[in-house]
């Protein structure tokens, strides 16, 4: 069945549902770079961590440690011993961004906190309230932050700029593309429908595996070197996202092709099929147009120089995820 700028408006829409009407903090950019919408049935079930504390092991928090970088920097650092907390509602010890209340004891006893806001850090009010928790980190003795933020984006900048404050040691992390966007977000649907149907034109794109942004996030939690650095974190090659269809439809054996739409027509298509609001619709429309004009089509360094080693391949993120079944629906 060949998939409609509808349907592919309807699953973007879906996200957007979930990340307002859930703490969900980990997301940016629907769909973009470090979109991190929750796994469906057919994506790697969420992990809950119990809280432990090994001697001489002070407590990470994780904020939005059950989206796609978040829980993978939660197994991380579980896996090296270090004791990870959680933030989110629905915790045993409970966070939410918009109650302020429960900041302190989230931060209380952790040394070191990741950062994944929500709902995007190129939302106007980002800056306020970051640089109200930063603050309020440094009260608890929360001395080290790493903000997850997006490459290329402007709008950004203050959310960027508001971690810097006193007694923290900041680093952030400018993610592009994940890789993870294609079996874990709403690309998903078109890979398994066929036809990816996406404003992005013939724009290259370094994609990045979130496995890599989250050792980078681990390595600067638990590891010294990266106060006061901005770390960007790309994949090591420049494809657009025909080509990216068409590694995986190599992969897969599935017919998947990428279909190119204006920024307007899916704005456009968000507002009027899935009933998005019309300030929403022109943010996401304005968001596209902007993130996907070229600006990103380049490398970084930021993965070989924090991990030295190459960062892993797209065709390898390809070969592994269709190898586990996640292309099988």
């Amino acid at each position: 069945m060949r998939p409609s700028l509808s349907a592919m408006a309807r699953l973007t829409a879906r996200e957007l549902t979930v990340r307002m009407t859930t703490q969900h903090p980990e997301t940016q950019h629907p769909e973009t770079q470090h979109s991190d919408a929750r796994p469906t049935d057919a994506q790697p079930k969420e992990t809950q961590h119990a809280e432990t504390r090994p001697a001489g092991r002070p407590v990470v928090l994780v904020l939005g440690g059950t989206g796609k970088t978040g829980r993978r920097v939660a197994d991380q650092l579980i896996r090296a011993g270090h004791p990870v907390r959680i933030g989110s509602r629905s915790a045993g010890t409970p966070f939410d961004w918009e109650d302020r209340r429960t900041w302190g004891p989230a931060l209380d006893g952790a040394a070191a906190a990741y950062i994944a806001y929500y709902p995007d850090v190129c939302d106007p009010g980002a800056a306020t309230t970051l640089h109200a928790f930063a603050e309020r980190a440094a009260e608890y003795g929360t001395r080290r932050l790493v903000l997850l933020s997006a490459r290329g984006a402007e709008a950004a900048l203050p959310a960027e700029g508001a971690v810097r404050v006193p007694g923290v040691e900041w680093t952030v992390l400018r993610a592009s593309w994940f890789c993870q966007n294609f079996d874990e977000g709403v690309l998903r649907g078109g890979v398994l429908d066929g036809e990816i149907v996406f404003p992005a034109g013939d724009v290259k794109e370094p994609f990045v595996d979130a496995d890599d942004i989250a050792e980078v996030a681990v390595a600067a939690l638990t590891g010294d070197g990266h106060a006061g650095r901005i770390h960007e974190l790309t994949g090591p090659r420049l494809l657009t996202f025909a080509e990216a269809a068409a590694e995986i439809a190599g992969a897969t054996g599935r017919a998947v092709r990428y279909v190119p739409v204006s920024a307007g027509e899916y704005g456009a298509a968000l507002v009027r099929d899935q009933g998005l609001p019309d300030e929403l619709g022109a943010f996401l429309t304005d968001l596209f147009a902007t993130l996907l004009d070229g600006r990103n089509a380049h490398l970084a360094d930021g993965v070989q120089r924090v991990l030295g080693r190459a960062p892993r391949d797209f065709a390898d993120y390809v070969r592994e995820t269709a190898g586990r079944g996640a292309w099988a629906g």
